[in-house]
């Protein structure tokens, strides 16, 4: 694996990890109605999914709003927004049925500075944003052509990747600029974070 750095050492605390247990719950009993994640099994749920999505709680800027692209069932965005209630947290979801669930479970969740977005990424109007976080959406260079139109200067965008993530990092440098920083995933060891910074087009 190329020069991946150990994750910064994070835990919940005991309000987050009450307001996580309520999402896991919710979560099921919506996935026996809709498909929110293959995995309805509580073990599964929690290590695959929850566990995974909270990695990037010690990768975010210390303050600004978060952007989650194709928020699904709020994998990694309302993970985050429950680990960091006081955050301003966009979850942009087009399919209308997840974003019904994402508007209940940010309800039920008391998560008060989280707005859903039902609505295509391409239609979306969110400049201002600190970090985009997306997960299991899209080739990075998809990736980062969203980013890139909602971002603040001085933006972050974090993309957990799987085995590909070099692959998709060379494929994105021939028309995208950035500093990348790599780090280990703590739930797979196959997977890599991607933390990238000074995104800008190719020729820019």
């Amino acid at each position: 694996m190329v020069g991946r750095i150990p994750l910064p050492a994070w835990q919940p605390d005991d309000a987050t990890s009450h307001r996580l247990a309520a999402y896991v719950a919710l979560l099921q009993r919506w996935n026996a109605r809709i498909n929110l994640v293959g995995d309805a099994d509580l073990a599964t749920i929690r290590r695959r999914h929850v566990e995974d999505s909270l990695q990037l709680v010690p990768l975010l800027p210390a303050q600004g709003a978060l952007a989650d692209l194709g928020s699904g069932a709020g994998l990694p965005g309302l993970v985050l927004a429950a680990a960091d209630p006081e955050r301003e947290v966009h979850l942009i979801e087009s399919d209308r049925r997840k974003a019904a669930f994402l508007i209940e479970a940010a309800r039920h969740l008391g998560l008060r500075r989280v707005t859903v977005h039902a609505q295509r990424i391409e239609s979306l109007l969110l400049p201002g944003i600190a970090v985009v976080t997306a997960r299991a959406l899209a080739p990075l260079a998809t990736l980062l052509g969203h980013a890139a139109e909602i971002l603040a200067p001085g933006g972050v965008a974090i993309f957990p990747k799987g085995r590909d993530a070099e692959k998709e990092l060379t494929a994105a440098e021939s028309h995208w600029h950035m500093a990348v920083e790599r780090f280990a995933s703590r739930t797979d060891p196959d997977a890599t974070i991607l933390r990238l910074s000074e995104i800008r087009r190719a020729g820019n």
